[in-house]
């Protein structure tokens, strides 16, 4: 098939909590600009929580990463925020340093949970797999309103 004919890929947008800008690299170097051949990946920072909240509300965001070590605001809480105050909130995945940390992600609602080092192809599918549920409209952990 020739790029003619090759299909678009669907562009996302994906925003990459962090407070320190090496750690969104990473996640990002991770990711990539195409998690899989059908999925294009727009990137956009945030270093606070703050800096979070402006990008749900100024932009249609698609995904959050987050990184569960920053702080003050770990992307743990983040994402319990997000789900708490947000009526339709993106999924979120939440990069952890420790696999026991599992837990908590589910109290705080996380819909996926990738581990430190990031492993480029567990990322890429991860992050393609929850795309294609948000395009699909699949309902997201813990939204407001969502079915049971």
């Amino acid at each position: 098939m020739s790029d003619a004919q090759a299909p678009q890929a669907e562009t996302f947008t994906v925003l990459l909590y962090s407070d320190d800008p090496a750690v969104r690299d990473r996640i990002r170097m991770a990711i990539g600009p195409r998690p899989a051949a059908d999925l294009r990946v727009e990137f956009v920072d945030a270093a606070t929580w703050e800096d979070c909240r402006r990008l749900l509300d100024d932009y249609v965001i698609d995904l959050m990463v987050l990184d569960g070590e920053a702080s003050p605001a770990g992307g743990l809480g983040i994402a319990r925020q997000t789900k708490d105050e947000y009526k339709d909130p993106p999924p979120t995945c939440v990069v952890i340093a420790r696999a026991a940390d599992r837990w908590l992600a589910a109290f705080a609602q996380v819909d996926a949970t990738l581990t430190h080092p990031l492993d480029p192809v567990t990322t890429g599918t991860t992050i393609a797999a929850m795309l294609r549920g948000r395009a699909a409209g699949e309902p997201v952990q813990g939204a407001i309103g969502a079915g049971a």
